[in-house]
């Protein structure tokens, strides 16, 4: 990693979670390779210059990774087919990784998800070394463990999946600002109050990727204290415990509709986010803000 103004590619540069991260990088003066599929989509941002295409393409990510110092990966289209899913993040993410390592990049932190972990009713609290969620858990854990396991066998990369839960933020593409209370208002409302429902705010997790990416967060022989040097390493990234008392709660209230409570056996363990600590992370956004947040933002539309 080099010393002043790392160069680091940012995959899906223009989503909400990809925008924080060229955010975060360019407050610590890196030089920032915004990958997009649409031009004029990438964050207007001094630092930041746009690469128009498809970083599942050989030829692209070879000439997007040359000379790069990291790669930051973010891209899974949630919600898309199962087919969708997998072509996306089980074939397409590990081009990039492959391209990466070839072109002698020193780190590549791509966006996992808290969903690989097995969270069923009784599961108990969960760290990185928790059992995974079975084969058949859904599209998404299933595309998104995929994923992780392709991107392990990419050797001769320093890789760290960063594992974070429901992403909190203000967007038209955030899916728990946005999506999710639209489902809500139109009579998604089911939930058992006491269920955990794990989160983090999208600049709290930005921090934390854009730290991995520069190299802040120096390598480690042990885990619990930064990414091991040529191995493949998840970090757990969540705030505060809550419940979806506490989310759904705000949401119904914004919206002005009644949330139906239900009382099916749940999880209610927390994820632990002490590897991530020790890596020098501390959430800065309080569950208070967060749902201030979100509730001023649904406020505003209704």
């Amino acid at each position: 990693m080099t010393d002043s103004s790392p160069v680091v590619v940012v995959t899906g540069a223009n989503g909400l979670v990809g925008t924080a991260v060229c955010r975060a990088l360019v407050e610590r003066s890196a030089q920032v390779r915004a990958v997009v599929r649409r031009a004029g989509s990438a964050p207007a941002l001094d630092g930041v210059t746009e690469h128009v295409g498809d970083f599942a393409d050989e030829s692209f990510a070879r000439e997007v990774t040359r000379g790069a110092d990291a790669v930051v990966t973010t891209v899974h289209p949630m919600g898309s087919s199962r087919e969708v899913q997998h072509s996306v993040g089980v074939e397409g993410t590990p081009v990039i990784a492959r391209a990466a390592r070839d072109a002698g990049v020193a780190r590549l932190v791509h966006v996992s998800t808290a969903a690989v972990y097995d969270r069923s009713a009784g599961a108990g609290d969960v760290a990185e070394d928790s059992p995974l969620a079975p084969e058949g858990s859904g599209a998404y854990a299933d595309t998104k463990n995929a994923t992780d396991a392709a991107l392990a066998q990419v050797d001769g990369l320093t890789t760290v999946l960063v594992r974070p839960p429901a992403i909190i933020g203000a967007g038209e593409t955030s899916v728990w600002n946005t999506l999710r209370p639209q489902a809500v208002r139109n009579g998604e409302r089911r939930a058992n109050p006491e269920q955990t429902w794990s989160w983090v705010h999208v600049d709290d997790l930005a921090v934390l990727i854009a730290d991995v990416a520069t190299g802040a967060v120096a390598t480690s022989d042990d885990p619990e204290r930064g990414p091991v040097a040529g191995g493949t390493i998840p970090v757990i990234v969540a705030g505060e415990r809550a419940t979806w008392r506490d989310y759904l709660g705000t949401v119904t209230d914004a919206l002005g509709v009644a949330p139906e409570w239900t009382d099916e056996p749940v999880w209610t363990g927390r994820l632990l986010a002490g590897r991530a600590q020790g890596w020098g992370w501390a959430p800065r956004v309080s569950l208070a803000q967060a749902m201030d947040e979100l509730r001023q933002g649904l406020t505003q539309v209704s």
